[in-house]
């Protein structure tokens, strides 16, 4: 075949070899520098989710819920294939440009890592390092293409003195051999240094270390879950939801791994007594058990983006008061390990809420996904505004001061949750058999709680549903009603009124800027 077809692809394919081993590399550096955030792929991710637009974050939890950062690594390891493929191909005609192609991801990445905000110029080394390891295997590989005949071949400067476009001499000779030498060579190269930085990287992981914290006895205990809070239906949602079925969000490409050893909490700001925490002095605090309903801003009306757990920690309200918190500051600015901010309003948490510095999950320390070592919890708020994860820093300051990453982006700054109500069994679409059929579902309005669940079939009269009994106010409730399906097809809705009277209203409203609210529904068909 001839060598100029053979070339591109090879060609591409040397691109990717090269793009591995600047990875690799990237990845053996990151290891003894910043850690994953500091890899090029980690950095330029968290990047892109910093600057992507809050339209595009809704579309991608939506779509992709849970797997919404596993989409985005996909797609941005997806484009720096295409990119190295590219380069590649460009190389074997010319090679410098094929350099600057590296020189470029080099400048992209370290950029990205050093204006992360845990970032710092050692951060940028990894991307520093990985350009250089792939400019080295673009010549050597592009090198060997030519003696192997496969690059592509401009009109020769001399008759005498044919030249390829790397600036080489061609051999007569193909050097096949020593082209797959040169790509096999490359490609131990990046696997190992891939595989040695992860190895590396998942050192620091603190799984071990979570499996050996030992949690103190409640000071207070949360009371006993009545009997009966659980509705006994196939399909329906767990009162209590398993840890690791619980939900996550937030914009952590890469879960922080931070040890109970090494965590420190600092409260600071408009306060009389700066304080400072370790882990063992936060568990010799008089520890607070309850059972409380958090949700998600971007949960859609029906949406699985809430989840309720037992929860162990130290009163928030008394770690602030331990500092004193000095006249005219409205808020707290709370900080994660990662950098991410969180802006929450004081006075939901110093209004006899149990807002919790939490360090237990159902009877657990916390999962790492869900904040090990230590997050806040304030009952009845967003967690956009109240649900700090890996949280380290306390600010107490003013809301015209300092603003948090998601108030930056146009969310408000105080969000309570709103009464929603959902339908969980029958889901949509589902096909029941005529006769007495069981609807049930979950409704909450956290630090208010559930009064009353209607359901209506289409469009009819509102029906009472049972509800389920709950522990308090911050917990989501079940609820119950039996209806009598006909055959044929049918719109189930649900509304809900909160404690203190308000019912949920019927329109609905995007989450942006401080939730989703709508009644929902589904349809049936009745066999």
């Amino acid at each position: 075949m001839n060598a100029k077809w053979i070339g591109r692809p090879v060609g591409g394919f040397v691109g990717v070899l090269a793009g591995a081993a600047a990875l690799g590399v990237a990845e053996i550096f990151a290891a003894f520098t910043g850690g994953a955030q500091a890899s090029p792929v980690i950095a330029v991710g968290s990047a892109g989710i910093t600057l992507t637009p809050e339209w595009l974050k809704e579309f991608a939890i939506r779509h992709f819920g849970t797997n919404d950062k596993l989409a985005l690594l996909v797609g941005l390891g997806a484009t720096v294939a295409v990119l190295a493929v590219v380069i590649g191909i460009v190389a074997r005609w010319r090679l410098k440009p094929g350099l600057t192609g590296f020189i470029a991801f080099g400048v992209i990445g370290a950029v990205a890592a050093v204006t992360r905000p845990t970032g710092g110029w050692t951060t940028a080394v990894p991307s520093i390092a990985g350009c250089l390891a792939g400019m080295a295997a673009l010549t050597l590989l592009v090198r060997a293409m030519a003696r192997a005949g496969l690059t592509s071949r401009p009109s020769p400067r001399t008759q005498a003195e044919p030249e390829t476009a790397a600036g080489i001499r061609t051999d007569p000779k193909p050097g096949r051999r020593g082209l797959l030498i040169a790509g096999a060579g490359t490609l131990v190269v990046a696997g190992a240094t891939g595989l040695g930085g992860r190895l590396l990287l998942d050192r620091k992981n603190v799984g071990a270390v979570r499996k050996a914290v030992r949690l103190p006895r409640p000071a207070s205990p949360a009371k006993a879950v009545p009997a009966g809070a659980q509705i006994r239906i196939p399909g329906m949602t767990p009162f209590v939801t398993p840890n690791n079925d619980f939900y996550r969000v937030d914009t952590a490409l890469t879960l922080p791994q931070v040890s109970p050893h090494d965590w420190m909490l600092r409260i600071h700001g408009m306060v009389d007594r700066p304080v400072e925490l370790s882990f063992d002095d936060l568990l010799k605090q008089p520890m607070l058990e309850r059972d409380i309903t958090l949700s998600c801003v971007s949960n859609q009306v029906g949406g699985r983006y809430a989840g309720n757990s037992r929860w162990l920690g130290a009163s928030l309200a008394g770690l602030l008061r331990r500092a004193g918190v000095r006249s005219g500051a409205d808020q707290v600015l709370s900080r994660s390990s990662d950098g991410f901010t969180v802006s929450t309003p004081i006075e939901t948490i110093m209004d006899g809420r149990d807002a919790l510095l939490a360090v237990g999950m159902n009877g657990e320390a916390l999962p790492v996904a869900h904040g090990f070592p230590a997050r806040m919890i304030v009952p009845g708020l967003y967690g956009y505004v109240s649900a700090t994860k890996w949280v380290v820093d306390l600010k107490v300051t003013r809301f015209a001061t300092d603003r948090a990453y998601w108030t930056k982006r146009g969310y408000a700054e105080n969000a309570p949750v709103k009464t929603l109500s959902r339908i969980d069994v029958p889901q949509s679409f589902a096909q029941v058999k005529a006769g007495r059929v069981a609807v049930a579902g979950t409704a909450w309005a956290q630090h208010r709680g559930i009064d009353l669940v209607e359901v209506r079939a289409d469009g009819g009269p509102w029906r009472k549903a049972r509800l389920a009994p709950v522990p308090g106010l911050d917990t989501w409730r079940q609820w119950v009603i039996e209806w009598d399906a006909a055959p044929g097809s049918h719109r189930l809705e649900v509304r809900a009124t909160d404690g203190t009277g308000a019912v949920q209203p019927q329109k609905r409203v995007p989450v942006i800027p401080d939730g989703a609210t709508g009644w929902h529904s589904v349809v049936v068909t009745v066999a």
